[in-house]
């Protein structure tokens, strides 16, 4: 990916995940519950939450999946084979340097667009192999990012759009703007994930990567 942002020397995989409401909650969790212990990816998720409530989020995706499920916190450094998530008034975002930042929710400027603020701070600074994942959800954010991380050269996978009246994030992705690579159920793009990151031979590796929230 040459100059274009790449990490103070990490050249590991990143994957981002953005979804909205009960059905992009249930499609994280089948997702996260395909991806094995050892992944060789940081793997970084964004549910659409009220910034005033106390939120679970951790909790719920820990008992979906087998990799460690950690709420960022600013100057953590992220490591491979890990789940991470923002605060409900922090949002998760991927940095250019070791030291993290915030990105605060208070003036409701990144308001239902936590997706696309995750995704393009992916594209921006990820090393040479990121994915990002569009799941279920109302609305069109993510399309934007996704299609940053297409044009960035990275993978773009989007959840098959359900039989929903309205037209939502899954829709909307595929149609914004370069093509998907994988458009398919939660189970296929874990299983996409897998195969194109891989994962650690019986160990996790501790590959560290910075962040920003």
């Amino acid at each position: 990916m040459g100059p274009r942002g790449r990490n103070n020397g990490y050249s590991g995989p990143v994957v981002a995940i953005g979804a909205s409401g009960p059905q992009g909650m249930n499609d994280i969790g089948r997702v996260l519950g395909g991806l094995p212990v050892g992944l060789r990816a940081v793997v970084m998720v964004v549910l659409h939450r009220p910034t005033d409530q106390v939120s679970h989020l951790r909790l719920i995706l820990s008992r979906a999946t087998k990799l460690p499920v950690l709420v960022a916190s600013q100057d953590l450094l992220l490591e491979a084979g890990t789940c991470y998530i923002g605060e409900p008034d922090a949002h998760l975002e991927l940095g250019a340097r070791s030291m993290g930042n915030l990105v605060p929710a208070t003036d409701h400027r990144h308001r239902n667009r936590t997706i696309d603020l995750l995704f393009k701070s992916v594209a921006r600074h990820a090393g040479p192999r990121f994915i990002g994942v569009v799941l279920a959800g109302s609305l069109d954010d993510g399309s934007r990012g996704l299609a940053a991380i297409h044009h960035a050269g990275g993978t773009t996978m989007v959840v098959t759009p359900g039989q929903a009246a309205f037209v939502g994030m899954p829709e909307n992705a595929i149609a914004y703007d370069g093509a998907i690579d994988v458009i398919g159920s939660p189970e296929r793009i874990a299983a996409e994930i897998v195969a194109r990151v891989g994962v650690a031979d019986g160990r996790r590796e501790a590959t560290i990567v910075p962040l920003a929230l």
